[in-house]
């Protein structure tokens, strides 16, 4: 395990050669990214932001992810490889998101 101090002089090399880095993933907030991130273990981010654009029009947030469905977060993500397993895990995900924000202000 790397020492704090060999993990900062790591960030401070990354922050010269780029600054300004840009994630490849389209999203809205905290709970897109998480959900964006998890889905594209199974896809190119590219194919990731072309299903995604869609869903977060419609749930950008835990509550609207669960109001959807199964069914309906299907059709959104059926793009996806493994998309009936990622379905559970992005319902799940949603409900400890809530949980957690409950428990802790911190989270955007």
């Amino acid at each position: 395990m790397r020492s704090k101090k060999e993990i900062m002089e790591i960030m401070d090399i990354f922050n010269q050669r780029d600054p300004n880095p840009r994630c490849e993933l389209d999203y809205q907030n905290a709970y897109t990214l998480l959900v964006a991130v998890v889905l594209s273990a199974q896809a190119t981010d590219k194919g990731v932001n072309k299903a995604t654009k869609a869903l977060f029009a419609v749930a950008d947030t835990p509550q609207k992810m669960l109001a959807l469905g199964i069914d309906k977060l299907k059709e959104y993500i059926k793009t996806i490889g493994l998309f009936n397993n990622i379905i559970n895990l992005v319902l799940l995900l949603s409900v400890n998101y809530i949980s957690k924000k409950m428990s802790d202000t911190s989270l955007v």
